[in-house]
């Protein structure tokens, strides 16, 4: 047995405490412990402790390292229970502890999947462009999947996804106004559809949209993106291959076939 002869507080950890046993020739360092295993154990001067209690007491303590060091995680955001794993498996922690640590944080409440897969969705939806398809996908890799994710997915209702993907089809396509209207629309339906919505719910949106064709911008995408083709296959062909290579160029882009060949006869001849 060991006898606890004093015990001092660390200087710079006030919340850390020193215990010294007695020896032969006086007494000597220990170990030390967190403010909460002295209190919870009841640790004071002249307690007799056994090589085992010393043991365990140095475990405790060390778990308590372990858990404080898991709240200072925690503090920073919402986690979920394979983010906290994760983070302690990195941390070298023991399979063993990992166990202890996860059953306290759940029964304090402190872990929760589900409230973790309602926020993480939510906000998704608040502060980024991303479908369901995407999210549920970054749930995953979050150890998020199955009847948990679903709820939280229901947040994302048919009508917000309307509302999400009109507004994705407007941004695109003012962003490629310089494309024929079919190509604006082709490449609006791509990036929605890799943004993770449903191709049924995008379809609908463009079947719904009031914007129609404007004719005088479709020919000056035409003139813009004809004048490219031309300036491109004039150093290689002429005449009626010219031609052939610049109709084929413009109907690959999605311009009509009456529009294509009013821009070849007039501008190519007229060059010509």
């Amino acid at each position: 047995m060991r006898k606890i002869t004093r015990i001092t507080m660390q200087k710079k950890q006030k919340h850390r405490f020193n215990i010294f046993l007695n020896t032969p020739t006086g007494d000597e360092y220990g170990f030390s412990v967190d403010e909460d295993i002295l209190i919870k154990f009841r640790l004071e001067k002249g307690m007799e402790l056994s090589e085992d209690r010393i043991e365990t007491l140095k475990e405790q303590d060390n778990l308590h390292k372990v858990y404080t060091l898991t709240i200072h995680f925690l503090s920073y955001r919402i986690r979920s229970e394979k983010e906290v794993v994760m983070y302690l498996q990195k941390k070298e922690v023991e399979e063993e502890q990992i166990a202890v640590i996860m059953q306290r944080l759940r029964k304090e409440k402190l872990l929760d999947d589900q409230q973790f897969a309602d926020m993480f969705v939510r906000s998704r939806m608040n502060t980024s462009s991303k479908g369901p398809k995407i999210i549920e996908q970054e749930l995953f890799e979050k150890g998020i999947g199955g009847q948990i994710a679903g709820n939280a997915l229901e947040q994302y209702t048919p009508a917000l996804q309307r509302e999400k993907i009109q507004k994705l089809l407007e941004k695109k396509i003012k962003q490629t106004s310089k494309d024929s209207f079919q190509k604006q629309i082709n490449k609006a339906k791509n990036m929605i559809l890799q943004k993770g919505f449903d191709q049924q719910l995008i379809l609908a949106a463009i079947q719904s949209m009031n914007q129609e064709e404007d004719t005088d911008q479709e020919w000056e995408a035409l003139k813009y993106q004809g004048e490219k083709l031309y300036q491109k296959q004039v150093k290689k062909y002429e005449g009626f291959q010219l031609k052939q290579k610049v109709t084929e160029g413009l109907y690959r882009k999605g311009f009509h076939f009456d529009m294509i060949q009013e821009f070849v006869n007039e501008h190519i001849d007229n060059q010509e």
